[in-house]
């Protein structure tokens, strides 16, 4: 070996050591026997379509995070909607001997595979939000299909009387989303009883609002003004696109949403919207960062999990969960739960557009 050429094997040894001593802290920092690092928790995000992630999900987590274990570090990443993207972020967290990982999967299917890996080096996946599919260690969520069967009895009850006889629109969320088609099943549970007809129905990938927009116009085209009497929508946002499209053809009908997004809660305000359903964020948020410190550092989380459930495909059973409740909410009780539980304040609905609206509520 020619001096140049151990030059280059020192300096490349010399590099990676320090790429390893990067990922997995000081000596003496809790490191492990295998190179694990155990004082880091990897949290990987699917979109920033939805407003909640980054205004809600993330900080909660973090600071939850950094409450029970203060010389924690929490490695973050936001896929925006591209499974690719996040099975290269996954990787890179496992590659840097990242202990646990909360996955809020963009493709649930997709996730088998990466989680099989993560698991055979001991790496332990919390899935939050959605059930990833693959050896989860816990998962954290929501009843889904009651939050549907919530949001048709709330279209229901805005459509009142002509509720046995009306015509509805469905737009329902991503096909890649675990929860969207229980949102849908629970939903149609309501409807398929309770309205007349469902005249046109969509899945819209990636949530998107202006894919919403779109169908929603199609179906104006297809049903005709007067064709439907209220409109479903599995979200906030996509419900921001629904009423764009019916507005500029003056329509107007009840239209529901979900995630009690400040764009959805002032369109309920202003009328433009019946309903959203409110899903307490920070309980769901602080219970998966309280699982994911129990498991780094080895402890029991069973009374944070009394419930079992199993993926998708039936493939894997029993994975250790807690489902929370959510409520249905309207004009009449916007103060009572969301300006209550300090989600937002009065100060943010009402601006300036809203102010009018927010005083005829009773909202100061």
């Amino acid at each position: 070996m020619n001096a140049m050429t151990r030059r280059v094997v020192i300096g490349t040894a010399a590099v990676s050591m320090a790429l390893s001593l990067a990922a997995c802290g000081k000596a003496g920092d809790g490191d492990t026997a295998g190179g694990g690092d155990t004082k880091t928790i990897g949290l990987l995000l699917p979109e920033n379509k939805t407003t909640r992630y980054e205004t809600f999900d993330r900080p909660i987590i973090e600071a939850k995070i950094k409450e029970l274990c203060s010389d924690c570090e929490v490695k973050y990443n936001n896929a925006a909607q591209d499974t690719e993207t996040q099975k290269k972020q996954f990787d890179a967290l496992v590659t840097q001997g990242v202990e646990v990982i909360i996955l809020d999967a963009v493709d649930y299917k997709a996730t088998k595979s990466w989680v099989q890996q993560a698991e055979k080096k001991g790496v332990k996946v919390v899935a939050y939000d959605r059930l990833a599919e693959g050896p989860i260690a816990a998962y954290v969520s929501y009843d889904n299909e009651k939050i549907g069967r919530l949001q048709g009895e709330a279209l229901v009850k805005a459509l009142g009387a002509k509720a046995k006889s009306a015509n509805v629109v469905m737009i329902n969320g991503s096909p890649t989303d675990p929860n969207a088609p229980f949102f849908k099943k629970g939903a149609h549970s309501v409807l398929d009883t309770q309205v007349g007809k469902i005249v046109y129905e969509q899945d819209i990938p990636d949530w998107s609002p202006d894919e919403a927009n779109r169908k929603m116009g199609a179906a104006i085209d297809s049903l005709g003004k007067d064709g439907f009497q209220g409109v479903y929508s599995a979200n906030d946002g996509m419900a921001g696109g629904i009423i764009t499209a019916l507005g500029k053809q003056g329509i107007k009908v009840p239209v529901g949403g979900q995630d009690a997004e400040l764009a959805g809660l002032q369109r309920i305000l202003k009328g433009d919207q019946a309903f959203t359903i409110y899903k307490q964020i920070k309980p769901e948020a602080e219970t998966t960062a309280e699982i994911a410190v129990a498991l780094l550092k080895g402890e029991k989380f069973d009374q944070l999990t009394p419930t079992k459930v199993t993926s998708l495909s039936g493939e894997f059973k029993d994975i250790p969960a807690k489902l929370y409740d959510a409520q249905i909410v309207t004009k009449e009780n916007i103060a009572s739960t969301i300006l209550a539980d300090k989600v937002y304040k009065a100060a943010d609905l009402c601006t300036a557009e809203y102010k009018a609206a927010c005083d005829a509520a009773g909202i100061k």
